[in-house]
């Protein structure tokens, strides 16, 4: 049964119906991001490690030159290592039907007979390779669904340098290849990148491998020390050109997945955070100001035997009210966009089935964090509620001292009119109350800040990264590295204006307890076509004997210019050497670490050596040279920077904006929300005072300008340090957000700042049509009462 007091809350609660709803739209924005990111987060983790445990992803992995089978039973003998899988690793040109590049991919081998034993496939159609089967191919899904191809297709594959025709039998899932990308690239490029398997035998042949392996995944034994098995791994492998052992948490896919995750994980505290602060002040705001309506009330209750508890607890149920709206729209909200955004992650990730899985202890953490904020927002107005003597409660609230405005003593009150000067005055006898109104201003136009600084960000990577650091047009690989001179015939190809030739390198670079597995690319010193860039976006000039950096990776290394790293080459002699940090780079995509090309041979003890090659090419005969590339059989793989740009457009980019378009629009809510709240706290407390203006003769424009100058006043001072105040937001989250593999780069425009002004301005307006709206309804009779 209903008691007393929850009929008068109910009362209260359709009276300020309007404020009610814009509480709880505010805390449903913040707890539905919440409620979101998290439960994409337990689907991308339940994901992954079930498929990972299921298709027995293996725990080590390491590339070498060559070695005979015996060395990987020798492999097996190390303690703890409890599964070894060889196979040959490759890489392949392709030409694909309708597809103007050439493609290139991985090829990997798989047992002639049986299942591997590690990183199982799944087969999403077609067949599996028939033992003996020869001139058949399993498919990796993502190159397969960007290209078209269905089993029962042809696809032509260069294989050391012959061509050779294959049919697709089968579309398949790799737990290794969860993310799709060329060796040494952040992003992905599925139109014209893709992994191969086929039989062992057919693959051995081909490559003169016969008896021999290239490639070692390794599953470790409970307890065992992934670090003493790397080590043990790499003594034995030393001698077959071993490139160092590594782990799933340096694994290229899992680090990907990882990051995706890490990001998650970040916007589910930063935005979330924002919002509920901006909720838990509307919260304080609507009961503080509500308690200072119903002081008489609170005193008749406390007459009536109510005691202090009972009418603490009343007014916390306000809060409740709040909280339980919240909760119940944020949830059903971040379920719908956590369901559709799950969708996003197949362009991504390939997974068997990644199905949106409700985080249930998000449910709870979302509700213990809306009842969070709520209570510190309401706590001290209920406390002052409870300890309020009945007698004091009686009486009105004291008024304001009435000693003349900044304005009247500084001689300035005569060059503005009186509702100007009636409005500061108010503000000025009332500045905790101005203080706070104006904070919730400038925290609606800060939280506008934030999605608009993604937007700007992705566009700037989009031409940063393929405009101002990459100015060539095409780069490609050599199947073995080679002196420069053979890459004049690659000069004479159709349309080529200029050519580069680089020296990639593995290394593994050590800074004190830190150390990253990376590739090193010797460049010319003055390269016009691969630019290490610096913070303003000037080219660095390679130094002859140094490294130049990403800041991200001395990020991670914890090192700086002028420090000495250990560079230890995973390749060739395998020579370690200490060479001088001399410069950070700016990028956004991976780690990258550039050196003179001379410099990088000097030191790895190799002559002119070079592994591929970057062109500009005249775009008219663009169609010309990717059509020779083709039939070129010393080329291992090609990428193409328009495919990459428009790559990077329709998903990562795509995937940013989206989120970005949801988090504006909750921003939005947000803007408005408070922007309406404030104005309708400030016609609920000025309501008396606004009523004798209109007995004293003032007309309805001029009673309403006095309020609206009141607000304006507020807004002129709140929304430049709001938009200071998302500034500081904008950049700590970006920063939180940037991983090693994609980063996105701190990018305030002049629109971004517009836009926030402008939607400020305009929940003002339409505000102050509500509100005056409500001015003109108001009974100047029981406004002019004593108070209740």
């Amino acid at each position: 049964m209903i008691g007393q007091l929850d009929r008068k809350l109910l009362r209260d609660l359709a009276r300020m119906k309007g404020q009610a709803v814009a509480v709880c739209l505010v805390m449903a924005c913040g707890l539905a991001m919440l409620i979101m990111a998290r439960s994409l987060i337990h689907s991308l983790e339940t994901t992954r490690q079930s498929y990972y445990r299921a298709h027995r992803f293996a725990d080590l992995f390491v590339h070498l030159k060559r070695a005979p089978l015996e060395v990987a039973r020798r492999a097996r003998a190390i303690a703890g290592v409890a599964e070894v899988q060889p196979g040959i690793s490759a890489q392949v040109t392709l030409d694909i039907d309708g597809l103007v590049e050439p493609a290139s991919g991985l090829v990997r081998s798989l047992p002639d007979e049986g299942t591997p034993l590690l990183n199982r496939l799944f087969l999403r159609s077609g067949q599996w390779l028939e033992p003996g089967a020869r001139g058949a191919v399993l498919v990796g899904e993502a190159f397969a669904l960007a290209n078209r191809l269905r089993p029962g297709d042809t696809m032509a594959m260069i294989l050391n340098g012959r061509l050779r025709r294959f049919r697709v039998n089968g579309i398949v899932l790799s737990p290794e290849f969860v993310f799709e990308s060329r060796p040494g690239s952040a992003l992905p490029d599925n139109r014209t990148y893709g992994i191969f398997w086929m039989p062992y035998e057919e693959l051995a042949n081909a490559f003169d491998m016969d008896q021999a392996f290239n490639h070692l995944a390794l599953a470790l034994g409970p307890g065992a020390s992934e670090k003493a098995v790397s080590a043990e791994l790499d003594r034995l492998l030393l001698p077959y050109g071993g490139r160092g052992a590594f782990g799933r948490q340096d694994h290229p896919s899992d680090i990907r997945v990882s990051d995706e995750i890490r990001v998650l994980t970040t916007l589910s505290i930063g935005f979330p955070m924002v919002f509920l602060s901006v909720s838990a002040f509307m919260t304080n705001s609507v009961l503080s100001r509500l308690l200072n309506l119903q002081r008489e009330q609170v005193a008749i209750l406390k007459a009536f035997g109510y005691s202090d508890v009972q009418i603490a607890w009343h007014y916390l149920k306000f809060a409740i009210v709040f909280v339980c709206g919240g909760t119940l729209i944020g949830a059903v909200g971040g379920v719908l966009l956590g369901a559709n955004l799950v969708d996003m992650y197949h362009r991504f990730f390939r997974f068997p089935a990644l199905a949106f899985q409700v985080d249930a202890a998000a449910l709870g953490i979302a509700l213990g964090v809306g009842v969070g904020a709520a209570m510190l927002g309401v706590l001290g107005a209920v406390r002052r509620a409870a300890k309020l003597p009945p007698a004091e409660a009686m009486r009105p609230e004291p008024p304001a001292s009435f000693r003349p405005s900044f304005l009247e003593r500084a001689g300035l009150s005569g060059h503005f009119s009186n509702p100007f000067r009636m409005a500061v005055r108010n503000l000025e006898r009332k500045p905790w109350q101005a203080f706070f109104t104006a904070s919730g201003l400038s925290l609606a136009t800060a939280i506008l800040i934030i999605p608009n600084a993604f937007r700007d960000s992705v566009r700037e990577v989009l031409g940063f990264q393929w405009d101002i650091a990459q100015r060539h047009d095409v780069s490609l690989g050599l199947i073995e590295p080679d002196s420069q001179s053979t890459l004049h015939d690659f000069a004479r190809l159709p349309g080529v204006v200029s050519v580069e030739a680089f020296r990639n390198a593995a290394a593994r670079i050590h800074f004190g307890h830190r150390s990253r597995q990376v590739g090193i690319s010797g460049l010319p010193s003055d390269s016009m076509h691969e630019r290490a860039i610096d913070a303003h976006n000037k080219q660095i000039p390679l130094p002859p004997d140094g490294l130049v950096i990403s800041v991200k990776l001395a990020e991670v290394l914890g090192a700086r210019r002028g420090d000495l790293l250990k560079v230890e080459f995973l390749e060739g002699q395998r020579r370690v050497r200490e060479v001088p940090l001399l410069g950070l780079s700016d990028d956004f995509a991976g780690i990258k670490v550039n050196m003179e090309r001379g410099s990088l041979n000097r030191l790895m003890g190799e002559g002119d050596v070079v592994t591929g090659a970057t062109f500009c090419v005249d775009s008219r005969e663009k169609e010309r040279f990717l059509a020779a590339l083709k039939r070129q059989p010393r080329v291992a793989w090609v990428a193409v920077k328009e495919s990459l740009r428009a790559n990077f457009r329709e998903t990562t980019a795509a995937s940013i904006n989206l989120i970005q378009s949801i988090y504006l629009t909750f921003a939005t809510v947000v803007a408005f929300g408070v922007v309406y709240n404030n104005a309708r706290i400030s016609l609920a407390e000025r309501g008396r005072d606004l009523a004798t203006l209109r007995v004293i003769g003032f007309t309805q424009p001029e009673v309403a300008r006095v309020l609206i100058l009141e607000l304006g006043a507020l807004a002129f001072v709140a929304v430049p340090l709001g938009l200071l105040l998302g500034t500081g937001f904008a950049t700590g989250i970006i920063q939180a957000v940037n991983t090693e593999t994609v980063r996105l780069p701190l990018v305030l425009t002049r629109f971004n700042y517009t836009f926030a002004v402008i939607v400020v301005f305009t929940a003002s307006l339409l505000s102050a049509g509500v509100v005056l709206r409500k001015l003109k309804q108001l009974n100047l009779v029981g406004a002019l009462r004593a108070p209740e």
